[in-house]
């Protein structure tokens, strides 16, 4: 992926950012904040980003097509034929209810995937200016500066990680909570992947666990975790492809933190 798309894509989300989202931040009047489903909430910064957002994105890359987060609640069908073709996929503002409840973590995620595999991705948030990029066989940065994870040498009873577990069924989301002392601490996310996956990227935690698998919640921190050094795969190890939307993905430091995690959390 070369420098200038990476900047122009920065760019844009930037421009949305100032004009759409940091006028917005906690200053939401009555009216601009609803429930699109039951427990999901979406303001008009989510959806003025969005517009600001997607025409830009498809005039980038001609013959791309976008798909964006708010455009598929309204018109599903966006989601056909993510394998096919050049396809944005646009989180305007992830962790919206963090962003009504006047919370700073937030981001604003994009990922390019060609021909179904994910081959850059950018995560930013819009009120700090924290950039995280990926390009596929170029590496993770962060603020311009490269992300490597590093191997561990703490015990897993010293890791950190986050169960996203609003979505687990009750069996498994029992089981997790069985086995959670088999590990320093298991936090239940941000509740936003946009600050989650860079936590494993950066090292501050070991490892996550979502259920729920919307294609532009995963994408652009997947990739950013892999080029990081880390390990995404789905429980049962397959490779994640966003367009594939069964539930469970397990996201880890590298792949020995990840085998050991699914024996200690999910075996046994």
């Amino acid at each position: 992926m070369h420098s200038a798309m990476m900047d122009e894509v920065a760019a844009i989300m930037q421009f949305a950012a100032a004009e759409a989202i940091v006028p917005k931040f906690q200053k939401l009047r009555d009216g601009q904040v609803e429930e699109k489903t039951p427990g999901e909430v979406v303001t008009v910064a989510d959806r003025e980003a969005e517009r600001i957002i997607s025409p830009r994105l498809s005039a980038l890359l001609p013959g791309s097509r976008v798909v964006g987060e708010e455009a598929t609640a309204e018109t599903p069908s966006l989601m056909d034929g993510l394998d096919h073709g050049d396809v944005w996929l646009v989180d305007p503002l992830d962790g919206t209810a963090n962003f009504v409840a006047g919370s700073s973590e937030v981001s604003m995620m994009i990922a390019l995937m060609r021909q179904g595999q994910v081959v850059a991705s950018w995560l930013l948030n819009p009120l700090s200016g924290q950039l995280a990029v990926a390009a596929r066989g170029d590496g993770a940065f962060i603020d311009g500066a490269k992300v490597q994870t590093i191997p561990t040498s703490l015990p897993p009873e010293a890791w950190r990680g986050s169960v996203l577990t609003r979505f687990l069924p009750e069996a498994l989301k029992n089981q997790v909570e069985a086995h959670s002392s088999r590990f320093g601490a298991i936090f239940p996310g941000a509740k936003c992947a946009g600050v989650d996956y860079p936590a494993v990227a950066t090292g501050s935690q070991h490892f996550l666990m979502f259920w729920r698998l919307l294609p532009w919640d995963h994408a652009p921190g997947a990739l950013l975790v892999e080029e990081a050094g880390g390990h995404v795969a789905r429980l049962d190890g397959s490779e994640y492809r966003p367009s594939d939307q069964q539930p469970g993905l397990l996201i880890a430091q590298n792949g020995d933190v990840w085998e050991t995690v699914k024996t200690l959390l999910l075996e046994g």
